[in-house]
């Protein structure tokens, strides 16, 4: 069979995952923080002694935009926003740091500060523990005082640990959360700025990710033909042969 078949289905490959990512992004419209990933695909000359008539198509590299997301007010004392660059570090289970743009946070049992998905904020000195009870104040610089129930005096308990590692060396884990290529823990980064009552939403836009989704079907539809035609084409050499 015509080698055009190899060719054509490693492109059909690729845009399928594309949409897949598509699809990942469109279902992220609304998810607090979201960062758009992206797909680039590039042609690979297939390397033979005949003519050089053919190229793959692989996955070239899958990036993220790293662009900020819409703030929107919630005046909920434990939503927290990064303005601009940076992110909000959390600890993993294993110890370990990871950075999330998801700054919708709630309080355990235990008073520690924690993400809806149960993993602890890192403060200066480790996960963040509030007073109970206590009204919670967050200063633009990452600051958290609280104010305890029946007084008047407002303490400084903690503050987030910002940090804006060159985007360039953030990967997207499983889990959605962002880590470094070396699974470095990143110094605070003090010019980074938060904002108190806000979250910020998805930078997913929907109208270009709908636009892109229509493209990839159509490239889909083409590569699926240049199968058919491929199928095509050696069943009428195999017919033209046994006539010999």
């Amino acid at each position: 069979m015509d080698r055009l078949i190899y060719t054509a289905m490693t492109g059909a490959r690729g845009t399928m995952d594309q949409q897949a990512a598509v699809a990942h992004n469109l279902a992220n419209a609304t998810s607090t923080g979201f960062r758009t990933e992206l797909h680039k695909l590039r042609a690979v000359e297939v390397q033979t002694e005949a003519l050089h008539t053919r190229a793959f198509a692989v996955d070239a590299s899958v990036a993220n935009d790293f662009s900020p997301g819409p703030l929107q007010h919630t005046g909920r004392a434990y939503d927290v926003a990064i303005e601009g660059k940076g992110w909000l570090a959390v600890q993993m289970p294993d110890g370990s740091e990871a950075y999330t743009r998801d700054g919708s946070l709630d309080v355990s049992p235990n008073g520690v500060l924690q993400t809806k998905s149960g993993l602890p904020v890192i403060g200066d000195g480790g996960p963040i523990t509030l007073p109970p009870d206590a009204e919670v104040m967050v200063g633009p610089d990452g600051t958290i005082s609280a104010k305890e129930a029946g007084q008047n005096v407002i303490n400084v308990v903690g503050r987030f640990k910002l940090v804006n590692p060159p985007e360039a060396s953030l990967v997207r884990g499983e889990d959605g959360l962002f880590r470094t290529r070396d699974g470095a823990a990143q110094p605070a980064d003090e010019t980074v700025k938060i904002a108190g009552g806000y979250l910020e939403g998805s930078n997913v836009n929907v109208v270009d990710q709908m636009v892109t989704m229509i493209s990839l079907g159509r490239q889909f539809e083409m590569q699926t033909r240049m199968l058919q035609t491929a199928e095509q084409n050696d069943r009428a050499a195999a017919q033209v042969l046994a006539a010999r």
